[in-house]
C-alpha cells in the first residue's frame, strides 16, 4: 500500500497496476463489468448540498461507441451563477475556519476510498474519456497522489515561520484561503487534474465551483460522491456541469469569484484570462488566475544518444492516450547522421500498435469526439502537404463506429511548418531533421509554448547546456516527457504554456493561499 491514512507517514507515490499479472487483469475486468451495468444514469447538480435538476442536459457519450451514454448531467446556466455563488459563500464561512489538520484528513479519507475501487474508478475513464487500461490506472493513481501529497502539503504550510524573529515581537506568518474559486478541468485527465486542483483549494481553506468538461462530467460526479462519503460538508465544492459560454463566463466574471483555476487550451485560458483582469462593480480583490494551457512538445535525439532508448521514448510520449496530453511529443528533431535510422526505428515501433476499443486495452483508443477527430484529420492533410508521410494518416473503422484514428507519423517537416507549430492534440508526430545539437536546440525552442521536453545524449556536457536552454517547464533527459510523478516532477509550463502553476509540487498549495504577517509586541 502506498500511503497510509497518517500524515507521520512520508508520502510515497502510489504504485501503478501490472495488468499482466492476471489477477490484476480479471480484477480489472470484473470493475468494467460493474461498470457498463451503470452506464446512461442520470445526474443533478449540487449546489450547496441541494440536489437540482434542469430542463438542458448534457450528455457524456463514450468515444470509442458513441452511441452509448455514459451519464446524463444537468446543464447549469448563467442563472445558476448567483445561486451557486451564494452556497460558496455561506459554505466558506464556516470551511475557512476549520483547521488545516481536518481538512486535510479528509482529502487522506478520500485518497483511501479511491484505492480502495481503484479499478472501479479506471473503468469510469475508460468508458468516458477513452483511455486503455494503462492511462486510466495512472490517471487513478495520480488522483491519488495529489490528494495525498496536497494533504500533507497543507499541513507543512500551516507549520510556516517568519525566516527572522525580531527581538521583543512574536512574528507569524500564516497562509489563509482566498475564498471562493472556479476550478474548471480538462477532459483529457478528467480525474486526476479535475481531483487535484479541487483537493488544493479545499484543503487551504477555500470553497469551489467545480465546473467539469462536458466530455467528462461523469467521472466528476463520481469523485464528488466520494468527498461526500469522505464527510465534505454541503457548498464546499458544488458540482455544475454547464456551457463555458454560459456559466463558466458567469462565474469566471463573478465579482465574488476569488480565483480560476484552468486546466485546457491556450485560447480558453487566454480568454478567462482577460475575463477575470476586467474588474467588476463591487469586486475588491484582483483575481487570480491559475493556468495549464497548450503544448508544443519536442524531443531532441542526438546523435551519440541511445537511439533504441530514444525511438522507445518518442513513440510511448506522442502516442500515449492517442497524444491527447499537453505534454505529448509532438515533435522528434533528430540529427542529421542518425535521422534514417530514428525514422525507421519509429515507423517499425508505431506499426506495431493496435487501434481499438480500450475496454479490450488497446495501444490507442479513441479521441474524444467527432470535432477533436475533425481537427486532427486536417492536420492530417496539412501534413500530406508539409512532409512525406511513413506511417497511418487513416480512420479506423470500427462497427460501433467510434472515434478512432491510426497513429500517424510525418517525416521531413520543417521547423517553422503548422504541423511544427500548432498543438494538434492527437495522434500525429512530426519528424524534424537538424544539422547539430546546437540546431537542435534552437528548434526545440522556436515555438510559442514552453510546457515539456526531452533530449537523449551520451554527452554530459549537452545534457547540461540543454538544463540551461531548453526553455520548458518540464525537461527530462534520457527520459519520455510524458508521465510527470507527483512530488518529484512538479508540472507547469512557461510562455503560452500557462502560469507555471507547477501542480504536484511543494509551491503549488500557495496559489490558493494569502500570506499574512502577524507581528506582536511582548512586553
Amino acid at each position: 500500500m502506498a500511503n497510509l491514512n497518517a500524515p507521520s507517514v512520508p508520502f510515497v507515490n502510489e504504485p501503478f497496476t501490472n495488468f499482466a499479472d492476471p489477477h490484476h487483469a480479471q480484477a480489472m475486468r470484473q470493475s468494467l463489468a460493474l461498470v457498463a451495468a451503470q452506464l446512461g444514469r442520470e445526474y443533478d447538480l449540487i449546489v450547496g448540498g441541494q440536489r437540482i435538476r434542469t430542463v438542458d442536459k448534457i450528455i457524456s457519450i463514450n468515444p470509442a461507441r458513441p452511441s452509448e451514454v455514459v451519464g446524463v448531467h444537468q446543464k447549469a446556466g448563467a442563472d445558476h451563477a448567483q445561486q451557486v455563488m451564494d452556497a460558496a459563500l455561506t459554505a466558506y464561512e464556516s470551511w475557512s475556519r476549520t483547521t488545516v489538520g481536518e481538512r486535510a484528513a479528509l482529502l487522506f479519507r478520500a485518497a483511501g476510498i479511491i484505492r480502495k475501487r481503484k479499478h472501479e474508478f479506471s473503468s469510469w475513464l475508460v468508458y468516458e474519456v477513452g483511455k486503455n487500461w494503462a492511462d486510466a490506472d495512472a490517471d487513478t493513481a495520480e488522483t491519488i497522489d495529489f490528494l495525498e501529497f496536497y494533504g500533507r502539503e497543507a499541513l507543512r504550510l500551516d507549520q510556516a515561520t517568519t525566516p527572522i524573529q525580531l527581538p521583543g515581537e512574536r512574528n507569524l506568518l500564516r497562509y489563509i484561503p482566498l475564498g471562493v474559486g472556479a476550478v474548471i478541468p480538462p477532459w483529457n485527465f478528467p480525474f486526476a487534474i479535475m481531483a487535484g486542483m479541487t483537493a488544493a483549494a479545499i484543503v487551504t481553506g477555500n470553497t469551489v465551483i467545480l465546473k467539469p468538461s462536458s466530455d467528462s462530467p461523469t467521472i466528476a460526479a463520481h469523485y464528488l460522491a466520494v468527498l461526500e462519503e469522505a464527510g465534505l460538508p454541503p457548498g464546499v465544492v458544488n458540482f455544475c456541469p454547464g456551457s463555458g459560454a454560459t456559466f463558466g463566463n458567469a462565474i469566471v466574471e463573478h465579482p465574488r469569484t476569488r480565483f480560476i483555476a484552468f486546466t485546457g487550451s491556450k485560447a480558453v485560458g487566454l480568454d478567462i484570462h482577460e475575463r477575470a483582469a476586467h474588474t467588476q462593480p463591487g469586486q475588491i480583490w484582483i483575481k487570480r488566475t491559475i493556468l495549464e494551457m497548450g503544448g508544443k512538445d519536442s524531443i531532441l535525439v542526438c546523435a551519440d544518444a541511445d537511439l533504441d532508448a530514444a525511438a522507445d521514448g518518442i513513440v510511448a510520449s506522442a502516442f500515449g492516450f492517442s497524444g491527447q496530453k499537453c505534454s505529448a511529443c509532438s515533435r522528434a528533431i533528430l540529427e542529421a547522421s542518425v535521422y534514417d535510422v530514428m525514422v525507421e526505428k519509429i515507423r517499425q515501433r508505431v506499426a506495431r500498435l493496435t487501434v481499438g476499443n480500450p475496454v479490450e486495452n488497446h495501444n490507442l483508443g479513441p479521441v474524444v469526439n467527432k470535432a477533436a477527430m475533425d481537427s486532427i484529420f486536417n492536420y492530417i492533410e496539412q501534413g500530406k502537404y508539409e512532409g512525406r508521410l511513413i506511417v497511418g494518416g487513416n480512420a479506423v473503422s470500427t462497427p460501433e463506429g467510434g472515434f478512432f484514428l491510426q497513429p500517424t507519423v510525418f517525416a521531413d517537416i520543417a521547423p517553422d511548418a503548422v504541423l511544427s507549430q500548432e498543438e494538434i492534440f492527437g495522434p500525429v508526430l512530426a519528424l524534424i531533421r537538424v544539422d547539430t545539437f546546437e540546431q537542435g536546440l534552437a528548434v526545440a525552442n522556436n515555438t510559442e509554448y514552453g510546457l515539456t521536453g526531452a533530449i537523449y545524449s551520451a554527452s554530459r556536457e549537452h545534457l547540461d547546456h540543454a538544463s540551461q536552454e531548453f526553455h520548458v517547464g518540464n525537461l527530462y533527459l534520457n527520459r519520455k516527457c510524458t508521465g510527470a510523478m507527483v512530488g518529484a516532477h512538479p508540472f507547469g509550463g512557461f510562455n503560452m504554456s500557462g502560469t507555471d502553476s507547477k501542480a504536484g509540487g511543494p509551491d503549488y498549495l500557495l496559489l490558493f493561499t494569502q500570506a499574512k504577517s502577524i507581528a506582536e509586541r511582548l512586553s
